[in-house]
């Protein structure tokens, strides 16, 4: 993987902290260091001392004189200057007046280990507060409480407890996690070890009462020897830093591989618009997961397989595989899982068949899948000319490759050998080979960062990771925002919902199409003559009390007379007065039918994540099938088709079953203009409900039939 120097660019965050000392500190004081070293103020005392960190080393505690042959101080201020990192290791009440002699002591960071905090509801969470109070007024910055430590396993720095804090025999790499579960965090960590995945610094960050999860994955993006940001997230505070932090990832070709755990409801209200039926925590995460370099898995194999691929450091140009195998069965295996992850396995150009033809078996088929026979298979130097072949063909954009065989000096050979080929190019090769007694060839493999998957499934994970990387970073390179002038809106004081007319004058002002329709007194409808717009209408109560008209039986439509309309909206005072009679009636809204594909476009104004855009196509679709997708606003245009693509009834607005083309253009066209007003005037509204939107025919453009505003 090619990554770009750093931006300058709006995009480019500013870093709230400098966690420099607390990964690589010139000493470490342990406060509540235990001459048991199979306590958790004793684990770390062993580490430290044993483990080849170089620094100093300052047992605290006023009980010793000595621990472990080194002086034991009363207290942290009276260990030497400089200390960075001060691991607290003392009963929870304890903690605060810790932190203070921290601050005396000019220890810039607290490692607090010890639990009591938040996690212990009321009481603990009082202490929590008095603990935050400590920091500010110190000036130390806090990891934790209730955390199971930091790792620097370049610099051999262990401060923390549990198993793998006793693991001497762990190595780094070019992954840097951060963790809000540090038992299980540093239990990935373990597992990922075994499998040759390393990782250089690991953090787990408990209760996050001061430093959080976004803090440090800042951080680490920027650090030179990391390719590589893994983070096991239960959920954060500020969905708009981690949108721009996935942003930064791909500006730096650096991926967050993101393990998101406990989908809940995330800071959600009651809402009235069907918009905000249709958005949940879950829906909100994952759509700062498809806007920024993250790639998203669910279990500890995916973590391994992902970052063996992004350690080949080579991304796809599109989304074209070869597969070479010895097995037409693996070949077909491979094609459908190639397939289910959004690959295509293209046919070869006519001059890459005639090269393979002058090696392969004549009973061979040269086709994608291509089956080399266990024949060739078992020839290095053929096999490896049939993958370099492949290279060269620019309708190729990676290789799978299927190895049975693997062992010896033979397979040593052929790993050699496919080293060499893969210097020739820059496309991702990838390698499903058996683990079993294949050790030394998968070494020589990993050496050289050719990626290897010990099943045809996995490898194509750790593809299909590669490819989305690549699909985002190249849209993120081009995406722009289009030139854009903030519309004047003249809002309501109060907060509540705007009536629909009202509603749809805020969408014409970013220019929205809506259909047309007036607002009309109940009397001066019954005194009419003639229609006031062409037939069939639409006529509905048009009042801000009553957001959903349908309920109220305040709606009636296809009224194509004089005479029908005067009975609708007669029908419709009564229905809305019997339905709410304190509500506010300004009046009947007649307006135009409007026909097309039905749409829901919607924003939520979410405590977190900010204006969020939703869509779905309409009816039972986004409803009762789920089918919709989620964006943080702004969108541009081009986010907008890949939204519409996303929806898995997208195929409706192609012309399916001879139904003409829908107006794809105009659809994202509104929905990046709604996005904007939902930005724009983010400060008062909470919510956008467009249902429907009807889009119409290619080249005929939308039409909102229906809205509602909600103002916060």
């Amino acid at each position: 993987m090619v990554a770009s120097a750093a931006s300058d660019s709006a995009g480019v965050l500013e870093s709230n902290c400098d966690f420099e000392r607390l990964i690589r500190p010139r000493a470490v004081g342990i406060i509540g260091a235990s001459a048991d070293l199979n306590r958790i103020g004793g684990q770390p005392l062993r580490a430290l001392t044993e483990f080849g960190y170089a620094g100093g080393v300052y047992p605290v505690n006023p009980k010793y004189k000595t621990l472990k042959g080194l002086t034991c101080y009363p207290d942290i201020t009276a260990v030497p200057r400089p200390c960075d990192v001060a691991i607290v290791a003392v009963p929870a009440r304890e903690v605060p007046r810790v932190i203070d002699q921290c601050g005396d002591a000019g220890v810039s960071f607290a490692i607090v280990l010890s639990s009591g905090f938040r996690e212990m509801a009321e009481r603990g969470a009082a202490l929590q507060d008095e603990l935050v109070e400590a920091a500010k007024r110190s000036g130390v910055r806090i990891i934790g409480p209730n955390c199971q430590g930091v790792m620097n396993l370049v610099t051999r720095l262990y401060c923390g407890f549990g198993t793998t804090f006793q693991k001497p025999e762990l190595r780094g790499g070019p992954l840097a996690m951060v963790t809000q579960s540090g038992g299980f965090g540093y239990g990935v960590v373990t597992v990922a070890q075994a499998a040759g995945i390393g990782f250089n610094y690991v953090v787990s960050t408990g209760n996050e009462a001061d430093v959080d999860t976004l803090d440090l994955i800042e951080f680490f993006l920027e650090q030179d020897d990391i390719e590589i940001v893994t983070t096991y997230m239960e959920g954060i505070k500020d969905g708009r830093r981690l949108l721009a932090l996935g942003k930064r990832a791909l500006d730096l070709g650096k991926p967050i591989v993101v393990w998101k755990v406990g989908n809940s409801r995330v800071g959600r209200r009651a809402a009235l618009s069907h918009t905000a039926n249709l958005t949940s925590g879950a829906e909100l995460y994952r759509a700062v997961f498809r806007q920024g370099g993250f790639i998203e898995i669910r279990e500890i194999e995916d973590l391994i397989d992902v970052a063996r691929a992004f350690m080949s450091r080579r991304l796809p140009h599109g989304p074209n595989v070869a597969v070479v195998t010895a097995s037409g069965g693996a070949g077909v295996l491979l094609a459908d899982r190639c397939d289910e992850r959004g690959f295509y396995l293209p046919d070869l150009r006519e001059e890459t068949k005639a090269e393979l033809r002058k090696i392969m078996p004549e009973f061979a088929a040269v086709a994608n899948p291509i089956d080399i026979t266990a024949q060739l298979s078992a020839d290095p130097l053929k096999s490896n000319q049939v993958v370099s072949m492949l290279l060269e063909d620019p309708a190729i954009d990676q290789i799978v490759i299927r190895k049975g065989n693997a062992v010896g000096k033979v397979g040593l050979e052929w790993a050699r050998g496919l080293v060499e080929v893969s210097r020739q190019t820059d496309k991702p090769i990838l390698v499903s080979i058996p683990v079993d007694r294949s050790e030394e060839t998968l070494n020589f493999l990993d050496q050289h960062r050719i990626p290897w998957f010990p099943t045809p499934g996995r490898a194509v994970t750790g593809a299909a990771a590669l490819l989305e990387f690549a699909t985002k970073r190249n849209r993120h390179a081009l995406a722009e925002m289009p030139a854009w002038s903030r519309r004047t809106i003249h809002w309501p004081a109060s907060a509540g919902n705007l009536s629909e007319h009202r509603s749809k004058q805020c969408l014409s002002a970013y220019e929205i199409p809506v259909v047309r329709g007036i607002v009309m007194p109940l009397n001066e409808i019954m005194e009419l003559t003639q229609m006031p717009l062409p037939a069939p209408l639409a006529v509905k109560v048009e009042s801000a009390d009553i957001p959903h008209k349908t309920e109220a039986g305040a709606v009636r439509l296809r009224i194509t007379s004089l005479a029908m309309l005067k009975e609708a909206a007669l029908a419709i005072a009564q229905a809305a007065h019997a339905y709410n009679p304190q509500a506010r009636i300004d009046g009947v809204l007649v307006q135009e039918m409007a026909t097309g594909t039905e749409m829901i476009v919607g924003v939520i104004n979410d405590a977190y994540f900010g204006p969020v855009v939703v869509l779905g196509l309409g009816g039972i679709f986004a409803e009762v099938l789920g089918d919709v997708t989620h964006r943080c606003a702004p969108v541009n245009v081009s986010t907008a088709h890949v939204m519409i693509e996303e929806l898995r009834g997208s195929a409706v607005l192609k012309g399916a079953r001879g139904r003409p083309a829908a107006d794809v253009g105009a659809l994202a066209e509104a929905i990046s203009r709604i996005s904007m007003l939902a930005v724009d005037h983010a400060d008062r509204i909470a919510e956008i409900d467009i249902n429907p939107l009807f889009v119409r025919p290619a080249g005929e453009g939308v039409v909102a039939a229906d809205a509602l505003i909600v103002l916060h």
